[in-house]
C-alpha cells in the first residue's frame, strides 16, 4: 500500500478509525498505524483522535489526472501527448529532463503532490508545503531553435496569467524575469532548462510553482530578510481547486508554446507589459558581483530588461541577472 492510498481515505477530513482504515486497506491495524508515521514524515498533519481515529487538519484535494485533463481545450487535448500525476518525486523538471523527448507539436506534463529537490532559479531550493501549492513541469521540442528563445520565460509568465485569471484571479502582475506576483509578493515562479545546441532542434521543461493557500507551517520556516510570499487563494478571495489550476495552466502553456515556436515574443510583448510589476520603478539589478541601481524601464522587444541608470538605459539579458525592487524609503519620524 502507498502512503497515497491511505491519504485519498483521510483527503475528506472526517474521522477514521484504524479499524476502519485497516480493513479499506486489507492490512493490521499496526501496518495503518505505520503508514499514518510515514505520511507525518512527508510533512503531512495527521491528528490521532483518542478512542475515534485519525484525520487530516483539513479536507484536501488531491491531483487527479483524469479531473485535470477535463480542464484541457478539446483542440489543445490532443498536444499533451502524456500527463504524469506522482505522489512524490525528486524534481518535475528533473524527472522530464532525463525522460524522452516528446513528438513535434506535442508535451508531455508532470506534477507531483511532494517535490523532495523542487528548484527554483539560480539554484535555490523551492520548497512547497504539501497540499498548499502546485509543482508542475512540461517539456517541449522545437524543431528549430527559435532565435529569442531567452524570453520563453516571459511567455510563459503570460500563460500563467492567462490561467490563474480563469480560475477567478486578480491583481496578478509578472516581475522579470520569471516570477509571478501579487501585491509586490511573490505566488510563484518558472524554471526554464533548455538541451539544444546552435539553430538545431532544441529540448525544453518549462517548471512553474505556485502557492496555492499560504501554509502556516511555510511561513513560519522563512528565513530572516526573505521575500513574503503571496497565495492564489488571496488572489481570488477563496482557495481555487488545484485540479482546475493545473488543468488551465497546461492548457495555456500548450497554446503558448505553440504560439512561441511559430511567431516567438512578438505574440506576447504587450501583454506582459500590461503586467509589468516594476516598469516606473525604482529597482537594483545583481550582476554577478556587480549592482545597478536607477529606473526600471519595462522590457524590449526581445524580452531583455531596460534599467535606466543615471540617465543611461542599460539592457539585461534574462539568465544572467536578478532584478529586484528598491523598497520605498519610509518618512523620517518628526
Amino acid at each position: 500500500m502507498s502512503a497515497r492510498e491511505l491519504l485519498s481515505l483521510l483527503a475528506d477530513g472526517a474521522v477514521h478509525s484504524g479499524e476502519e482504515l485497516a480493513a479499506t486497506l486489507a492490512i493490521s491495524r499496526a501496518g495503518a498505524w505505520k503508514h499514518v508515521e510515514r505520511l507525518r514524515e512527508l510533512g503531512i498533519e495527521v491528528i490521532a483522535q483518542p478512542r475515534a481515529g485519525y484525520r487530516l487538519e483539513a479536507p484536501l484535494e488531491l491531483l487527479d489526472a483524469e479531473a485535470i485533463r477535463k480542464e484541457l481545450d478539446a483542440r489543445r487535448r490532443s498536444r499533451l501527448a502524456r500527463l504524469d500525476v506522482r505522489f512524490e518525486v525528486d524534481s518535475t523538471n528533473t524527472r522530464l529532463l532525463e525522460d524522452e523527448r516528446p513528438p513535434a507539436g506535442c508535451a508531455f506534463a508532470m506534477l507531483a503532490e511532494l517535490q523532495t529537490r523542487g528548484r527554483g532559479r539560480r539554484g535555490r531550493a523551492w520548497i512547497a508545503p504539501f497540499g498548499h501549492a502546485l509543482a508542475l513541469s512540461l517539456s517541449w521540442s522545437f524543431q528549430e531553435s527559435p532565435r529569442d528563445l531567452p524570453a520563453l520565460s516571459l511567455a510563459a509568465g503570460v500563460a500563467a496569467a492567462r490561467a490563474l485569471a480563469r480560475v477567478g484571479a486578480r491583481g496578478v502582475r509578472l516581475k522579470w524575469p520569471n516570477d509571478i506576483w501579487f501585491e509586490d509578493r511573490k505566488m510563484g515562479g518558472i524554471l526554464l532548462e533548455l538541451r539544444g545546441e546552435g539553430a538545431g532542434p532544441t529540448f525544453v521543461v518549462v517548471g512553474l510553482g505556485l502557492n496555492v493557500s499560504l501554509a502556516p507551517q511555510g511561513l513560519a520556516g522563512l528565513p530572516a530578510g526573505a521575500v513574503m510570499p503571496a497565495s492564489v487563494a488571496q488572489a481570488c478571495g477563496r482557495v481555487p481547486s488545484r485540479n482546475a489550476l493545473a488543468g488551465a495552466l497546461i492548457d495555456e502553456l500548450l497554446e503558448a508554446l505553440a504560439v512561441f515556436e511559430q511567431s516567438g515574443f512578438s505574440s506576447f510583448d504587450a501583454e506582459w507589459r500590461e503586467l509589468d510589476a516594476l516598469r516606473g520603478r525604482a529597482a537594483r539589478v545583481l550582476l554577478g558581483e556587480q549592482e545597478f541601481t536607477g529606473t526600471a524601464l519595462g522590457i524590449d522587444h526581445d524580452g531583455g530588461l531596460l534599467l535606466s541608470v543615471a540617465g543611461t538605459s542599460r539592457k539585461f539579458v534574462s539568465g544572467e541577472a536578478s532584478l529586484r525592487p528598491v523598497p520605498a524609503r519610509r518618512p523620517a519620524p518628526p
